[in-house]
């Protein structure tokens, strides 16, 4: 659902070679979605190496073909070739492997390769993995006697002797001297999955590497997922075959039920697995997180309960199996699941992220759980965790205190005295992210706003100094500009009970004494933001609307995916769809009586997924702002959707129904007025193809006449397939025109 946005206006227009067109004054639909005119060069993968003086990266070989992985020197620039795409030819091969993730031992002496890789759902997740012995020299394929590209999330114990990994869901361990490989688990299948997860986990808990190597590597800790007794959901492949394929996914809908899901500790020799006998229905809960305290033998063990407003922290000892429940997080409406804990003090103490202070903070937590002492703090959200340089006593971290739509890196101390430190400097005006070595000397920043593609740079730290610039995007920058769009501007919508972030784009001849139609982008739900002053791709489709003679506005509502702190975001409890639909129609109103250049008589909505859904709330529920409006890949009754996302913001069915009703456009699909279309590809594993056809059957019921448009066998983003982005974004220009006229009056 909340993927929509992603794949939307990122994912489909962030492409990874930059495209030959010539510079033109005129944006055109055919250079977005198939010349590639626009796309946009990235930097790495980088890994930081284990000196902290220097990191690695890909660079293309032009003798053999391939990538080098190549380390710089942070300080002089020295370039020196690490591993050579030469070494990284196989035998039997004239080719070198097609690197798609690195990752090096703990002392750098070896590197596991993952190449040849699927998909499966969103990620490539499943493919082969190559081990190459920097001193030996030699290049070994891992689990050769296992189905090709079936292993996943491969790696190395602590000593880097052997090689951890998934295949058709079983664990293995491969010794990398005798290259002897034993199975260590041999229930996997059907039902019943080790060392990763079901779908809902992925996409909701974001889990799929599901084992963990103990620090001494004598064991690996793993979670078992049983899948027995929930609903399978089946689409269907029409157009690859003159017969229909059904293609079943368990997948738990609202109130039904849940896998069941429990962790284990086996030796990494083989044997019996031993369980954690952890309190709770295992089908009426979730182990969201687990993960091995170092230098140890326990195990820290996240449940969330199926509210998900109750995290319960568990320490469990491999040896004796026990438990110790140290800490329990809750709140009235949901909470989300951080990855910032950090050891400190000789595992003495642990970071924790929470919002118990009202604002999302880091804190020092002592291992039993019973001391919490704050180290970021204010009223602002300390939104993501970058460096704990325990040496140094500071933690690094993203924050935007004034400004929503920005991120600037920050750092306090970790004893929690004097304040926050602003590290990014005022000329960096937008969003910036950050790539810090673990001793806080180095970081290599990403630097972007609405006009300015990322920009990669390798600076020193705290002081912040460019050192230099790995890839600027200069071409991409040029031919932006040489468009001569107007730009974004952001502007604050006061609707009462609260003032919200919005971003306009102007037609390129905008005349303030005409009045032109006015179009909405919407998304509305807490797992995103619209309204943020970042790249994305240019937002080309928007400036190419506007372009065409379009006012494009978007408006972040309550409830939406910003730092603005815990009240803000969980004001849309309970009241997903109803709230949102509420604030945009608020919104709509104050923005068309503010500016005189609007013709209220055409305004339009669309959205995608999420953003699908409140197009559709917002033109059933208040026809006489929404002229016309495009949902793309929505949920038309929350009951259909994912029980772990849908329930987390909207609590359980039986005690909120009437909260899934009113938020549920399906049932006020008889109020239609304006003019609607509706598209979803029949692939969608996120948000299924039956949302669409329950919707098409309740307008035809109620007489409503509308546009549809179906994409055989595409998924939640509608890429998938020859000219597919193409003809969908055509689809799109076509309806506005016809239904929301264009132009200054």
């Amino acid at each position: 659902m909340k993927k929509g946005i992603l794949f939307s206006l990122i994912a489909i227009l962030f492409f990874v070679n930059l495209g030959t067109a010539q510079e033109k004054s005129t944006l055109t639909l055919v250079d977005i979605y198939k010349n590639n005119a626009f796309g946009q060069k990235g930097f790495g993968p980088i890994r930081w190496m284990k000196d902290n003086k220097g990191y690695s990266t890909l660079e293309s070989n032009a003798q053999v073909g391939g990538k080098d992985i190549v380390r710089y020197d942070a300080k002089s620039g020295k370039r020196t070739i690490i591993v050579s795409a030469a070494d990284l030819i196989p035998n039997e091969d004239t080719k070198p492997l097609v690197i798609y993730n690195y990752q090096w031992s703990d002392d750098n002496s070896k590197l596991l390769i993952f190449t040849n890789t699927k998909k499966v759902w969103r990620y490539h997740t499943r493919g082969d993995y190559w081990v190459l012995d920097l001193e030996k020299k030699t290049l070994t394929q891992l689990g050769k006697t296992l189905p090709s590209a079936t292993l996943m999330f491969a790696k190395f114990s602590p000593d880097a002797s052997k090689v951890g990994y998934v295949s058709e869901l079983n664990i293995y361990v491969e010794d990398l001297d005798s290259k002897t490989t034993n199975q260590i688990t041999s229930d996997g299948g059907d039902t019943i999955i080790n060392g990763t997860f079901d779908w809902v986990y992925e996409e909701e808990l974001s889990c799929r590497d599901g084992f963990r190597w103990s620090p001494d590597g004598e064991h690996i800790a793993y979670w078992q997922s049983d899948t027995k007794g929930v609903g399978t959901f089946y689409m269907i492949n029409n157009i690859d075959s003159i017969y229909s394929k059904p293609l079943p996914m368990p997948y738990p809908k609202v109130g039904t039920q849940l896998s069941a899901v429990k962790v284990g500790v086996i030796s990494s020799k083989g044997g019996e697995t031993r369980w954690f006998d952890i309190p709770g229905d295992p089908r009426n809960n979730y182990l969201a997180r687990m993960d091995f305290v170092p230098n140890s033998n326990e195990v820290m063990i996240q449940q969330l309960n199926r509210e998900q407003n109750t995290n319960k922290v568990f320490i469990g000892d491999i040896e004796s199996m026990g438990l110790n429940n140290i800490l329990i997080e809750k709140d009235e409406a949901f909470l989300d699941v951080h990855d910032d804990i950090r050891w400190l003090d000789n595992e003495k103490y642990f970071t924790w992220s929470s919002e118990r202070s009202g604002w999302l903070h880091l804190y020092r937590v002592s291992r039993d759980g019973k001391e919490i002492q704050p180290i970021t703090k204010g009223n602002f959200d300390a939104i993501s965790i970058n460096c704990i340089d325990v040496k140094g006593g500071y933690v690094y971290y993203i924050a935007s205190p004034d400004n929503f739509t920005q991120r600037y890196l920050y750092r306090s101390r970790i004893d929690g005295k004097g304040e926050a430190e602003r590290v990014t400097p005022v000329s960096n005006s937008g969003q910036n992210a950050y790539q810090i070595s673990e001793n806080a000397k180095w970081g290599i920043q990403v630097f972007q706003n609405t006009i300015t593609p990322p920009v990669y740079s390798l600076v020193s730290l705290p002081n912040h100094k460019q050192i230099r610039v790995l890839e600027d995007n200069k071409e991409l920058k040029q031919k932006f500009d040489a468009l001569q769009l107007q730009p974004k501007e952001f502007v604050k919508v006061d609707i009462g009970e609260d003032v919200l972030d919005a971003y306009m784009i102007k037609p390129v001849d905008f005349d303030a004494s005409k009045k032109y139609p006015l179009l909405f982008y919407v998304y509305g739900e807490p797992a995103g933001s619209t309204v943020q002053d970042n790249w994305s791709g240019g937002d080309l489709f928007h400036q190419y609307m506007a372009q065409q003679g379009y006012i494009v506005m978007s408006v972040d509502n309550r409830g939406t995916k910003t730092p603005r702190g815990k009240k803000w975001r969980n004001a849309i409890y309970g009241q997903i769809g109803i709230l949102a639909s509420k604030d945009q129609s608020k919104a709509a109103k104050k923005i068309l009586s503010t500016y005189d250049f609007i013709d209220s008589s055409r305004v339009g909505i669309w959205g995608w997924s999420g953003g699908g859904q409140m197009t559709l709330n917002c033109m059933f529920k208040y026809p006489e702002i929404y002229k016309s409006g495009l949902a793309v890949s929505f949920v038309s009754d929350q009951r259909l959707y994912d029980a772990t996302y849908q329930e987390r913001y909207m609590g359980l069915l039986k005690n909120n129904p009437k909260g899934y009703h009113d938020g549920s456009p399906i049932n006020f699909a008889q109020n239609l007025q304006g003019n609607l279309m509706v598209m979803h590809g029949t692939a969608d594993d996120n948000v299924h193809y039956q949302s669409f056809e329950m919707l098409v059957d309740r307008l035809i019921e109620n007489n409503k006449i509308f546009n549809m448009m179906s994409y055989p066998m595409r998924s939640h983003s509608i890429h998938e397939r020859e000219n597919t982005s193409y003809h969908l974004r055509e689809t799109m220009e076509n309806f506005w025109k016809k239904n929301l006229p264009a132009g200054g009056r």
